[in-house]
């Protein structure tokens, strides 16, 4: 008896011992040592360079599939069939982030892509890259970073994502089955490489360049919603149009608004940049209704990146969108309605850029570059069992703790705040509150709001940046336990995908030093 209990007892500290070496080994830092402090000012305004670049990162959808409940879910239980295209005898999806899992894609819509631009004073090379993902773990973008060539000439690189929930999953939530990753690590490796392709191919297109400036902050409002209380948006356009300074021609345009590109919604099968396509294609070529031309394109290569898309920012099937003309209104998940939306951004992009009352033009300037590594708590017990389980793959420098990273760059009359987080618009323009039922009972924190520390009369507060860790709640809004604030009958979507109540205040705190060590702009709490 004593033989069995030994050997019962042997085996299973030898099974603990296993599961803690392999997660041990799942929480390892992927980049040991790796942190980053960079602080540059360029003396003197210098003549600028500017290049752009766009790769791309579509996959191949090796096999298509039949959907026999139309859940757009992938469960051979409910009848669902594959199609062997390649002939492995396999099923090979390709698992769509966002909404749920098992969402295989069925084909592509549109291309999706790494974009970049590269801005060079003389003295600093800054590149930016912006991905078509739902998200890029900090681990990838020091990957890409450590594989830009030094010819490149590149001193910062920045890498941004669209959010697009309706591309491959390169964060591992929506794979088959809640605890198994739906990241392809071939696909993963192919962003890497095109990323670094397309930085490389951007800092060797470098022209002098005259950069314009421009915005429509209130033109948008009507194309997004806010989802939750209190109901604040961050509905600005925010524009940076680069033309060769010798021929006039466009360099590129980068386009900065702040929504969900989920427009799609739930049962979308083709992959798709989402409303950001149409976006940039009306930037480039120009907007049309039939035969007619609303508004010329500038050509060159557009960037669309996001912005403040917490509470959350979103295009609900019930939302409704305006045709062009006005003569229709679009609901439900269609191309139709998400074409009319990104076309109608467009719109008001070009037209901004026409309008020499609202562009300010710079052909010389000197970058202000601020970048640093932050640690914050992983305290979500799911994020933490997801990391154990190997669901993320993406290392921990410390105990339940990540490495993510904020930057912030100054050009002419233009400042960039790049955090990683989906943050509340209400903690960067202003609205953050208090309500009866909140979890911590506490005065607002993140007060005074962001942009009121910015100087510049351009403001770009850009999410997804150099990494993702999802929503960004203001602490005095954190409500997981009853009562429910605003009187709902149960918890509010957010907290659920967030590292925890301390993201907010940490990221809004790191950022308000560094914006005013910066602009030396002290506001009263």
């Amino acid at each position: 008896m004593k033989k069995w209990l030994f050997r019962i007892l042997g085996f299973l500290l030898l099974l603990v011992v296993v599961v803690a070496a392999l997660v041990y080994f799942r929480l390892r830092d992927r980049h040991a040592g790796y942190w980053l402090e960079l602080e540059h000012t360029t003396a003197e305004p210098a003549p600028i360079r500017a290049g752009f670049a766009a790769v791309s990162i579509t996959p191949e959808v090796p096999d298509r599939w039949t959907d026999a409940n139309d859940d757009a879910r992938y469960r051979e239980e409910d009848g669902d069939t594959y199609e062997d295209d390649n002939g492995n005898g396999q099923f090979d999806p390709v698992w769509i982030a966002g909404f749920h899992n098992r969402r295989p894609a069925q084909g592509v819509h549109d291309e999706l892509w790494a974009r970049t631009m590269v801005l060079d004073d003389g003295q600093f090379r800054l590149a930016y890259v912006v991905l078509d993902a739902i998200g890029y773990f900090n681990d990838d973008i020091i990957a890409i970073r450590k594989k830009v060539s030094e010819e490149a000439g590149v001193d910062y690189i920045i890498v941004s994502s669209t959010h697009t929930h309706e591309g491959p999953d390169l964060l591992g939530l929506w794979g088959p089955s809640e605890f198994k990753t739906g990241v392809d690590p071939a696909y993963r490796q192919m962003v890497i490489d095109r990323a670094v392709r397309s930085v490389e191919e951007a800092a060797g297109k470098l022209r002098p360049a005259r950069l314009t400036f421009a915005q429509d902050l209130d033109g948008a409002a009507h194309l997004v919603m806010d989802s939750r209380e209190p109901k604040v948006t961050d509905p600005g356009i925010r524009i940076l149009h680069a033309t060769d300074l010798e021929n006039g021609a466009t360099l590129g345009t980068l386009v900065c608004w702040a929504n969900h590109p989920e427009t799609l919604w739930s049962k979308n099968l083709l992959l798709s940049s989402d409303f950001p396509h149409y976006v940039r294609e009306g930037v480039e070529k120009g907007v049309t209704v039939g035969d007619s031309t609303l508004i010329p394109g500038v050509g060159g290569i557009t960037i669309y990146t996001n912005g403040a898309i917490g509470g959350l920012m979103t295009t609900r099937p019930d939302f409704e969108i305006p045709s062009l003309l006005g003569d229709t209104v679009y609901q439900g998940a269609t191309y139709e309605k998400t074409e009319a939306q990104g076309l109608a951004i467009a719109q008001l992009t070009l037209a901004a850029l026409q309008d020499s009352a609202r562009t300010d033009v710079i052909s010389s300037g000197a970058l202000a570059v601020t970048a640093k590594s932050i640690s914050l708590p992983m305290e979500n017990p799911l994020y933490r069992l997801g990391a154990a389980m190997g669901v993320f793959d993406r290392g921990m420098p410390g105990w339940w703790k990540v490495r993510s990273e904020l930057a912030y760059w100054q050009i002419g009359p233009a400042t960039f705040l790049h955090h990683p987080s989906e943050i509340y618009p209400e903690i960067v323009n202003g609205g953050v509150e208090a309500p009866e039922g909140g979890d911590f009972a506490i005065e607002p924190f993140e007060t005074p709001p962001l942009r009121s520390f910015m100087t510049s009369k351009y403001q770009f507060v850009v999410g997804l940046s150099n990494d993702m860790i999802g929503y960004a709640v203001p602490k005095s809004q954190w409500d997981e336990e009853p009562p429910y604030t605003y009187g709902r009958d149960s918890a509010p979507y957010g907290e659920i995908n967030s590292m925890g109540p301390e993201t907010a205040p940490i990221l809004y705190r790191e950022m308000r030093a560094i914006l005013e060590a910066r602009t030396g702009r002290a506001v009263k709490d």
